[in-house]
């Protein structure tokens, strides 16, 4: 199993405490993290995309792109990419960019995105983000794979044996989709024999193992080798403790914060306790081996391999934080990295592109 450790860059007062870092402190927070991961063995950093409030992810290529001149092993993510809001050939251009910066670490997890907000700042309507998230994909995966694309799109300029430069380093990158409550991105993912990302975070186990299932059978609907399904999955929480005691009496604070804010919001309250919250959510909030039994639990469900966590503290001290993904990665990763398999494929650069000739 492989693991990931994710942020979104939420930018509000802490929940606990309610202070809030500036803008700039909150930048220098992620990249901080970013390093840790690394220096704690993650197998990824992702970063994702949101233009509303309270985020201040808009842009990833950039926060990937100084992450990647900080570390040298660990590969970096997009959680998510929303392609239903951006033009695929502008898309294209940084992301091969940064795929090239970066010596081919980069993998996309892409999607159409969440918020009315954002939508209302791009003129897009829930009755067409389907279908733009489908055709900007359509585009950016002809750009990746072709030296002159023609196309004709509905929602962009069609394009007539368009070239778009830098060509990339992976020859293709590897692209996850994101996938929260459609079939829309389950089909989308199936039908290009690409991997599946379940958001995992905000219900209990039932409606996305569903989207799963549907996945599978998608998959093999359009004739893919069930053998090379990959599947990740994300979490809602993160807490190891050596005792389950230690991990509730670390983790309650935030949990009460977190409740008492979605209700003051009137966002609907899916886990009224912590103990319905640890027992029934995707958090891993416990003892080392109640988190492997619970990933275990989930992994029946979804034959994931690979595992996203919290690289904010969102809540916890610093202290806390830092402790809990020590303990994580020398009690926890390792029985799963030994008893759940790896994805069916290289974590490498997907085949670095060979030396170009000279244009003139």
């Amino acid at each position: 199993m492989r693991f990931l450790a994710i942020t979104l860059i939420v930018h509000r007062p802490d929940p606990v405490t309610g202070r809030q870092k500036s803008t700039h402190d909150r930048f220098r927070e992620v990249l901080d993290n970013a390093v840790l991961a690394e220096e704690l063995g993650f197998d990824g950093f992702g970063v994702g995309e949101r233009h509303e409030r309270p985020f201040i992810s808009s842009s990833p290529t950039v926060v990937l792109s100084h992450v990647a001149a900080l570390t040298r092993r660990i590969r970096l993510f997009t959680a998510v990419t929303t392609l239903s809001l951006l033009d695929p050939v502008r898309a294209y251009e940084d992301y091969a960019t940064l795929d090239h910066l970066s010596e081919g670490r980069l993998d996309l997890i892409i999607g159409k995105g969440n918020g009315s907000a954002q939508r209302e700042l791009f003129h897009v309507t829930p009755e067409d983000q389907w279908d733009r998230n489908a055709e900007s994909y359509e585009v950016f995966r002809q750009l990746w794979r072709q030296d002159k694309v023609t196309a004709k799109t509905r929602f962009r300029p069609e394009l007539t044996d368009a070239e778009v430069w830098p060509r990339p380093y992976q020859r293709p990158v590897r692209v996850w989709h994101g996938s929260a409550t459609s079939k829309e991105s389950v089909d989308l993912a199936a039908r290009y024999g690409d991997p599946l990302f379940s958001a995992n975070v905000t219900n209990p186990i039932e409606p996305y193992a569903e989207l799963i299932r549907y996945y599978r059978e998608r998959w093999e609907h359009y004739g893919h080798d069930p053998a090379d399904i990959a599947v990740g999955a994300g979490t809602a929480g993160l807490l190891v403790a050596p005792t389950t005691q230690q991990a509730l009496a670390a983790y309650r604070p935030v949990f009460e914060a977190n409740l008492a804010f979605f209700r003051r919001a009137g966002l609907p309250v899916v886990f009224e306790t912590l103990e319905d919250f640890v027992e029934r959510s995707s958090a891993l909030i416990g003892s080392p081996q109640q988190v492997i039994d619970k990933v275990h639990r989930y992994h029946e469900q979804f034959g994931h391999t690979v595992l996203h966590l919290h690289a904010d503290a969102g809540g916890l001290t610093d202290t806390q934080h830092r402790d809990s993904l020590e303990l994580f990665h020398s009690a926890v990763a390792p029985v799963l990295r030994k008893e759940i398999p790896d994805p069916p494929f290289p974590w490498a650069p997907v085949h670095p592109a060979a030396e170009e000739p000279a244009h003139v």
